[in-house]
């Protein structure tokens, strides 16, 4: 699956823009400001129903227009398909696939998978684990889509608990039901903490491998920390009503893979607190790496790759690096100020789009 061209109206700088993917590398290249970073914006948010970059979703909406809108044409073989996205703010958005109305993008099979890089994605390092919590989950979503059902089940439980333990507080409810939800709770906790440990022994070894190749210096490594040891259901009910009179106290559960942590180390050692800016951006940049090499191995689908800005810090080796690694297969699409940042940008296998305020220039459009 590959996106063939992405058609935006009234979505932030652009009234209306057409731009075409070529089947590999893309690169898009203007001056600060010109509109790059909103063009990738519109091919994720046109293939997943989200922004990467915010949650005020008023915002993609072009100022003074009354909604913004996005569709994405794909190509699938001989097969065509498209993604499409109404956003009116203040109204339920209006998503579609091949013309039918769905709930999400993302349960849709012929969405392409995607990874993002842009630089507020460096949160990911240096924001709270919840952040981290949630990538692990999208990720083990797109790596197995059905188990992304077992994230959903755990979270309806924590909340059903959470409830009772409100009421519990208030006197509305008995502690007598909390042993009913303790091992309902347990055993998706367990179910998800599995999901989670596997992903990340896979990504393990492409991650340092990634990070190495990229001039990360030290060993670079994952170290996935579940909250709970227990081995077994009756083990993590123990683990919950040991911990139930604090949970009481503070009035939601304390204890489960809803409070885990993914840390990202070089030399045994959290990048988040230890590592310079440049350091957690090539980590970030590895992981993605990693996260596309492992789709790529475990469901022969690669991600669509979102780069902003991703060169301007790389030495020219590096970035002959990352280009051949993008060029080894799937589509990529990168922006930047200066073609000169991109090694081979004119070659004839690669599609270049020149931006300007509000209008984008199909220079180039590989076979």
């Amino acid at each position: 699956m590959r996106v063939v061209s992405v058609q935006l109206r009234d979505f932030r700088t652009y009234t209306r823009a057409e731009a075409h993917l070529g089947k590999g590398l893309t690169v898009v290249h203007g001056p600060n400001g010109a509109g790059k970073s909103n063009l990738l914006e519109a091919l994720y948010f046109g293939c997943t129903g989200r922004s990467p970059r915010t949650r005020n979703e008023r915002e993609l909406v072009r100022f003074g227009a009354p909604a913004a809108r996005v569709v994405v044409q794909l190509a699938d073989g001989s097969r065509a398909h498209e993604l499409s996205v109404g956003l009116e703010p203040g109204q339920p958005k209006r998503m579609s696939s091949d013309g039918a109305p769905v709930e999400r993008l993302l349960d849709v099979e012929t969405r392409p998978l995607l990874s993002v890089f842009l630089p507020d994605r460096l949160e990911l390092l240096k924001g709270a684990p919840t952040v981290r919590r949630a990538h692990l989950d999208q990720f083990v979503a797109a790596l197995w889509p059905a188990r992304g059902a077992d994230r959903r089940a755990y979270s309806q439980v924590l909340s059903q608990r959470n409830a009772l333990i409100a009421g519990i507080r208030a006197g509305r409810a008995s502690r007598a039901s909390i042993s009913t939800w303790d091992r309902q709770l347990a055993r998706h906790a367990l179910v998800l903490r599995e999901h989670r440990s596997t992903a990340v022994t896979l990504l393990a070894t492409p991650f340092a491998e990634r990070a190495s190749q990229l001039g990360l210096t030290g060993a670079a490594s994952l170290d996935y920390r579940p909250r709970s040891r227990a081995l077994d259901e009756e083990e993590f009910v123990a683990e919950l009503q040991a911990r139930f009179p604090g949970d009481l106290e503070r009035g939601f559960s304390t204890h489960g893979p809803h409070r885990d942590e993914l840390a990202l180390l070089r030399d045994d050692r959290e990048l988040r607190s230890y590592g310079s800016q440049g350091e957690q951006r090539l980590a970030l940049l590895a992981l993605l790496l990693a996260e596309r090499t492992v789709l790529a191995r475990e469901r022969s689908r690669t991600p669509l790759m979102l780069l902003d800005d991703v060169m301007s810090e790389l030495d020219s080796q590096r970035r002959e690096l990352l280009a051949r690694e993008l060029s080894a297969g799937g589509q990529s699409v990168i922006a930047t100020t200066d073609l000169a940042h991109i090694p081979g940008a004119g070659a004839p296998d690669v599609t270049r789009l020149r931006v300007s305020p509000g209008a984008i220039l199909q220079e180039a459009l590989a076979a």
